[in-house]
């Protein structure tokens, strides 16, 4: 099965100036845990609920902290037309829950989150991606620093 099959169209963005309560506001209205930062058209980022608490609100900042500011700059991504269960495996070493999807234009058309694989792809590649994203630590740990 490929991504574009099960990931979600409906991706709102956020900018690096945006402050975190504007970011919040939108994770709030689409039931999310991570938006899309982009900058003159282009994906420089991400940021999710856990970037806010741990990165923003654990180190003394308020709601107008600036997205910019506290964001995952190195954003990993898929490609639409990728097997799920290679991109399931991928997650699995990289350690994350939810991706970017762009094209081969590298336009952002998407998000796959590991929600999306597990009701629709081979419950062995979702359920061998949550084991792998489980491990404790690992690059992507909000403990390991700032980015």
């Amino acid at each position: 099965m490929k991504v574009s099959e099960v990931m979600t169209r409906d991706v709102r963005l956020v900018r690096p100036g945006d402050t975190i309560e504007e970011a919040a506001r939108i994770m709030a209205e689409l039931d999310a845990g991570v938006v899309p930062v982009e900058d003159n058209d282009r994906l420089v980022g991400m940021l999710t609920d856990r970037d806010i608490a741990v990165r923003a609100i654990a180190q003394g900042q308020g709601p107008e902290a600036k997205v910019g500011d506290i964001m995952t700059s190195e954003v990993r991504y898929c490609f639409d037309d990728q097997d799920t269960d290679e991109v399931c495996k991928n997650l699995a070493d990289q350690q994350i829950r939810r991706i970017p999807v762009v094209n081969r234009d590298k336009r952002l058309v998407g998000i796959l989150s590991l929600g999306d694989l597990a009701t629709v792809a081979e419950k062995a590649s979702a359920g061998a991606a949550l084991a792998g994203i489980s491990r404790h630590g690992g690059h992507h740990s909000q403990s390991s620093g700032l980015h």
